[in-house]
């Protein structure tokens, strides 16, 4: 892979005109991503590299709740506004009023919902299209708001949390729609992608993971698959009998979307349940990349990128749209830093595999992905058959699979800088213990299926995370920054060569994006598992933050456990996560002194 890379291309009058202009303009943050290429960069530089450490805490504000706080703020014109884990509290602050509060939505929540929600009660923001905020709660009901007085718009219920179905997702503005997930998949929830009317709340379009083409939204002669038609009912004949029905393929991660192109890309989680033996076949279609049309959701690409998973290595991270010249040509590609290990660069109009590599030393379960066009095994990962739980069987724990059930990297999200082309991306690196068991299905209890333990990779620096810089024109991590614990916030780049994240025990750490040299360090309340932001007000440039431990990392803290073996195997591997921090829900904003 060659030097030149670019974010984005020309764009046509395609979608929601007024919200791209908003998304170009570096001194607002309008939807969770920073923009529809998912690359988290802003264009301000006003703070740099060379005076990033005489950073300022210039506010703060307390959300009130003492859960994992996942997302970021939105900054909108001289408004910011802030969203909770459950219940969901949504702040509207007047930044001309040093964040006044000028409206707060409160919903009401059963709160039995909490008991169905996988991995903490988080929520990873709202999103500003059309004067309007757009929130999909834990209970999976949407909701619009006036953006200036929190009045509601409308409302819609997206799914069933007695069902198991819940949300811990934001959504995305495309056009008049609104995207939406759900989760679920350690619950037998079938996932699916919906499109909402931004003005009315009328359903346009719902998309399954898993099942008939039909309800899939697939043409099995128009949709490809590694440049191949799908065929009829591809995922029917992945599964024995109706298992689809309870497959999983949740959709609980980032969406992105290519104006130009017209595409709408997202991923699938894990197959329901974690018990490999119970579920023979590819499991299509969870753990994939879709690439569908916005107006209908009809399906214009797959790529699954762990058939028949044995490790939960759910498929649903962001996928990064950059422009980048290869063997002499300019291609429009998709990146994806995956659970399982493996970062993959495809072609995003097609669907091509390009390349897939690790990007953690550590992963051991597969040798490689098949890259040969010719082979029977194009595209699929060479699984280890000592790291194979299927093979091992029901029963047997399984020892040394790298990386653990949360991946090399979970859903916080990498940053694209154009400046440097580098990806700066928030690692695990954990490994585990996997015993699967059978298990069976009963609605709104959890069916997983197996137990775990967790514990940091061996042979290496000790620690459960690193902070790394990946060159995608080489395929090799240019620098990598060990970190105690995994590095759970997303990352930003900025034009002032400075990359931004945060870590467990709650720092705010900007490092120098050519080098990764540490420029600066604060200690929040409360670990960082939220997504560092920046905006400009007032001619003036902040970074913002939300600090609250919880989440799937932090788990035993959010929510009280105690035994090694709950929050699905991460309470015993955080377990001294304790000794550095504790419960909170604050934002930081920070600025250079006047």
């Amino acid at each position: 892979m060659s030097a030149a890379i670019f974010v984005g291309g020309a764009v046509p009058a395609l979608a929601n005109d007024e919200l791209m202009g908003m998304m170009d303009d570096p001194k607002q943050w309008v939807i969770q991503t920073g923009d529809y290429a998912n690359t988290r960069f802003s264009e301000l530089e006003q703070i740099n590299k060379e005076n990033v450490g005489d950073l300022q805490v210039a506010w703060t504000f307390s959300t009130g709740v003492l859960r994992g706080h996942e997302g970021g703020p939105l900054v909108v014109g001289n408004m910011m506004y802030v969203t909770t884990p459950f219940p969901n509290v949504v702040y509207a602050l007047d930044l001309n009023q040093e964040g006044r509060i000028v409206w707060k939505y409160e919903p009401q929540q059963d709160p039995n919902v909490i008991a169905v929600m996988c991995c903490d009660t988080v929520n990873r923001g709202a999103a500003y299209a059309n004067n309007t905020i757009f929130l999909h709660q834990a209970d999976t009901t949407v909701v619009a708001l006036d953006a200036m007085t929190g009045e509601v718009k409308w409302t819609k219920q997206n799914g069933d949390p007695s069902a198991g179905q819940t949300n811990t997702a934001t959504v995305l503005p495309v056009k008049d729609m609104i995207l939406v997930g759900v989760s679920g998949g350690e619950y037998g929830v079938r996932g699916h992608l919906t499109a909402y009317d931004m003005a009315t709340g009328e359903q346009r379009w719902r998309a399954y993971s898993t099942g008939p083409d039909e309800e899939m939204l697939v043409d099995p002669q128009q949709t490809t698959v590694l440049g191949e038609p799908i065929g009829e009912n591809s995922s029917l004949e992945s599964w024995e009998g109706d298992q689809w029905q309870l497959g999983g393929g949740t959709t609980w991660g980032w969406y992105s979307y290519d104006p130009e192109l017209d595409l709408v890309y997202y991923g699938t989680g894990n197959p329901s349940t974690w018990n490999p033996s119970q579920r023979p076949g590819d499991n299509k279609w969870s753990m994939t990349i879709m690439a569908r049309d916005p107006d209908d959701g009809m399906a214009k690409w797959f790529y699954q990128k762990t058939p028949h998973d044995e490790w939960d290595y759910d498929g649903v991270n962001e996928n990064i749209l950059v422009d980048q010249e290869i063997d002499g040509e300019m291609r429009q590609l998709l990146v994806n830093f995956d659970r399982n290990g493996f970062v993959y660069t495809m072609d995003r109009a097609t669907g091509e595999l390009i390349d897939a590599k690790k990007y953690d030393p550590a992963v051991n379960w597969a040798t490689e992905v098949d890259l040969n066009p010719e082979s029977e095994t194009y595209g699929r990962p060479q699984v280890v058959a000592d790291y194979s739980t299927r093979e091992a069987g029901e029963d047997t724990n399984v020892e040394g699979i790298c990386p653990a059930a949360l991946g090399s990297k979970d859903q916080q999200p990498a940053s694209f800088s154009p400046e440097t082309g580098l990806f700066y991306v928030p690692t695990n690196h954990v490994c585990m213990d996997y015993e699967p068991f059978r298990v069976s299905y009963t609605a709104g209890q959890p069916y997983v299926g197996a137990t775990l333990s967790m514990y940091p990779a061996p042979d290496s620096h000790g620690g459960m995370g690193n902070f790394i810089a990946w060159d995608a024109r080489t395929g090799e991590i240019k620098w990598s920054l060990p970190e105690q614990f995994s590095v759970w916030s997303g990352a930003l780049a900025t034009a002032g060569d400075v990359v931004f994240y945060g870590t467990l025990e709650g720092y705010l750490k900007a490092v120098d994006a050519e080098t990764g040299e540490e420029l600066y360090r604060f200690k929040t309340p409360s670990g960082i598992i939220g997504n560092v932001t920046t905006y400009e007000h007032e001619g003036k440039q902040y970074i913002a933050v939300l600090s609250g431990i919880g989440g799937w990392a932090g788990i035993g803290l959010a929510a009280g456990l105690t035994n090694p073996n709950e929050g699905l195997g991460a309470v015993g591997g955080y377990a001294a996560l304790s000794e550095y921090t504790a419960l909170g829900g604050q934002l930081t904003v920070f600025a250079l002194p006047d």
